[in-house]
Order: C-alpha cells, then structure tokens, then sequence
C-alpha cells in the first residue's frame, strides 16, 4: 500500500471515530426525553445528565490535548473511544435497569449520570488527538482543509445520531426488555468496533517528533454545528495570549455566549416540547423528535456549507441578520402546536444559528492578529462548549414553568443581543 493511500485510509478512520462520537452523544440526547417521561423522572434531570457530561469536556479536554502532545496520539484516541464504550454501556444498563423494574427511576437517572461522567471525562481525548493525528500527516496547505473536513464529521453526526436512534430500540431480549435504552447499546457497540481498528490500524506514536499541536473541541451536542474554531486552534500559534475581557474580542465573546445560550436552552427542551404538544406516548415520540431534529441540524448545516459561501457577508452582518432568523424562528416554535410548524420553526430556529456561529467565529478572529489567532480559537471552542453546561438545565427549567418560556426567552434574549451586537461590534480585517 502506498504512503498515500495509508494517509487516506487513516483519514477515514479519523472521521468515522469524530463521527461515532457525535453520533452516539446526540442520538443518546433524542431518546432521553422519552425515556425520562417513561421513567417518571423529572426533566430537569434529564438536562442536569447532559450540563455535568459538558462541564466536564469542557474542564477535560483541555488537558487531554495537552496530554496528547506529550504521549502521542494513539494513546488519546484509544482512551477517548473506550471512555465513550464504556459510558454508553453503563447508560444503558442502568436505564435498562429502570426499564424493567429493578431500580426506580429516579435510581437510574442518578447512575445514569455517573455514566455521562464516564464520557465527559474520558470521551474528550479523542477529538483533539484525532485533529492533531490529522493535522501532522497533511502539509500546510493540505491541513485548514483536511481539517475542516474532519470537524464536518461532528456536524454529519447531529443529523445521524436522531436520525438512526429510532431504528435502534430494541424488544425483549432473554427476557429483558430493552426499549429506549436501545440506543445506548447499540453505540457502544459502535463505538467498541471503532476502538480495535484504531488499536489495529494505527501504529504506536508515544516518542514522536511532535511537530503539531492538539486543540480542544466543543461538546458534540444536538445544535452544536462546526465553527471551524478548533481547526484554527490546532494550525495556529498561541504566542499572544487574549483574555476573554480583551477590548478587541469583548463584545464578540459576550455574543457568542448569549447565542451558544439560548440554542443550548431551546434544543435541549425540544424532545419535550414534541411529546408535550403532540400528546404523545414516550414510546412514539422517537421518530417525530428525530425528524425534528435532523430538520434542525440539515438547515444549520445547510447555512454554513451551502448558503453562507455564496453570500459576501462580513462577521457582524452574519450575526445579526442570523440573530434575526433566529429570535423568529425560537418564538415560532414556542408557539408552534403541529409537527409541521414544530419542526419547520425549530428550522428555522437553526438556521439562523447556523449564520451566527460562523459569524462569532471569524468575528473574534479578525479582531486580532496572527500572533493571537490560536488564543482566540480556544476562547471560541471554550464559549461554545461552556454554552452547554448550563444552557440545557436553563432551557428545562422554564419549560417546567411554562412550555413556550424557553423559546420566548431565547427570542428576546436574542432582539436585545440584536440591539447590542448593532452597536458594540465591528467588522475588522487585520
């Protein structure tokens, strides 16, 4: 086999393991709604599962990409995909243990996200190794490229995961009922098969030449589309270090935070609000949640690999005319009382996201010079991570108050950010 061909086959392998992480967080994340209903279990739970699981890919993967510079990045990847096995195997037994009766549902919910720590913790090794992997194997002009391909992978992964997981429930099996817990399983499996072809196809790397750098990635969550910030993380230099409070990226990172919010509060209270308008049974909720879902994340991606391309807009005009999409579409959906204006509003809802994080991203770039790009990219994939700590448990908590909260919020959230944005940011090449 030749040099290239082996780079290529390694690529693939890459972007399958970006995938499968993706995929296996967000198809979880479409079936917990469900399952938190048929256990009885507050949905306020169901959001803490997801903020600890963030909070801590946030606060880990940092570290592990520090790691994966010293030890190679073999040994990342590995300890990323046994981490995500290992965690969606321990979801799935204890959600299955409430299935059938053996714990309450209030027990399997709390094992349940001891099992999420597992991911948060562990699951975040692998994308920045992969990255790096990526990133040493590519030349200079080869790398932004390759690169954004790879982070495509967690994109392709919002829309796989919802979609695939109502085809995973599974029946009784030895006399065990699996149900919704379904998912969980069939992902680790997944995720078990992608670690032994890491384990087999890529050699040992613990004393290499380094000659690349690992950059942390933003929580994989439904809405959670690529910003191409960790890309440009992982090929630029860090030798300015940028404050967040920084004059020159202050107005963007306070939007940044106030979009990653409110995206974060009204994807993660959409699988209840589905059964919740429609008056469905946990059980039948899968599929319209899905579809919902894949409406969603297709117009976001939509938006950053089809639209935004072809339109000359600068940072600041993407972030308010997305601002402007948006706060539409979340106050749509929140009064929304059909699948077809749910899922349509909820569209497009991300639609419009998906112009405002591009724009947040290059906005913060630009305001600063070569020297500072890499500090300024971690910031970004920082703010977008951290908007999925306490966005969901924010989002459920109004719609326990009132269904449509959420979104309204989230829609006047984002008028006042647009008013905001309007006057504190500027468009600057450097």
């Amino acid at each position: 086999m030749t040099l290239a061909a082996r780079i290529d086959r390694r690529f693939a392998l890459m972007f399958l393991v970006m995938l499968t992480i993706a995929a296996g967080n967000t198809a979880l994340q479409s079936v917990l709604p469900a399952l938190g209903r048929s256990l009885g279990v507050a949905d306020r739970a169901v959001a803490a599962a997801f903020s600890v699981s963030a909070l801590l890919w946030v606060i880990a993967a940092p570290f592990w990409a520090n790691r994966s510079d010293r030890h190679g990045r073999r040994a990342m990847i590995l300890l990323g995909m046994g981490g995500f096995a290992v965690s969606l195997t321990l979801c799935g037994i204890f959600l299955a243990a409430g299935i059938n009766g053996w714990i309450s549902g209030t027990a399997a919910f709390l094992a349940f996200i001891g099992g999420r720590l597992i991911y948060g913790t562990f699951g975040s090794a692998a994308p920045p190794a992969v990255q790096a992997l990526v990133a040493g194997e590519t030349t200079r002009e080869e790398r932004t490229k390759a690169l954004t391909l790879l982070a495509s992978a967690f994109g392709l992964g919002t829309i796989l995961g919802p979609a695939i997981a109502p085809y995973l429930l599974l029946g009784t099996i030895g006399g065990i009922e699996i149900g919704l817990a379904g998912p969980a399983f069939a992902f680790a499996l997944f995720g078990i098969a992608v670690f032994f072809t890491v384990r087999t196809m890529l050699p040992d790397d613990r004393a290499p030449l380094i000659t690349t750098h690992s950059a942390s990635s933003a929580y994989p969550s439904i809405g959670g589309a690529p910003t191409g910030a960790s890309v440009a993380a992982a090929t630029e230099s860090h030798s300015e270090k940028v404050g967040y409070t920084d004059p020159r990226i202050r107005g963007w990172m306070i939007a940044g935070l106030v979009m990653g919010h409110a995206q974060a509060m009204t994807s993660q209270a959409i699988g209840f609000l589905v059964i919740d308008r429609l008056n469905l049974a946990p059980a039948l909720a899968l599929e319209p949640t899905g579809l919902v879902l894949i409406m969603g994340a297709g117009a976001a991606l939509l938006a950053q690999w089809g639209i935004i391309p072809r339109l000359n807009l600068g940072p600041r005009q993407l972030v308010l005319s997305g601002l402007v999409i948006a706060a539409i579409g979340t106050a749509l959906t929140g009064i929304a009382t059909s699948l077809y204006g749910i899922a349509t509003a909820y569209a497009l809802a991300s639609l419009g996201f998906g112009f405002t994080r591009p724009g947040f991203t290059a906005g913060s770039s630009l305001a600063v010079g070569p020297a500072g790009q890499g500090s300024v990219a971690g910031k970004v994939t920082s703010i977008n991570g951290a908007s999925f700590v306490l966005g969901p448990s924010i989002g459920v908590g109004l719609y326990e108050a009132q269904h449509s909260l959420p979104y309204l919020a989230a829609g006047a959230a984002l008028v006042v950010l647009f008013i905001y944005s309007w006057l504190a940011l500027r468009d600057r090449a450097v």
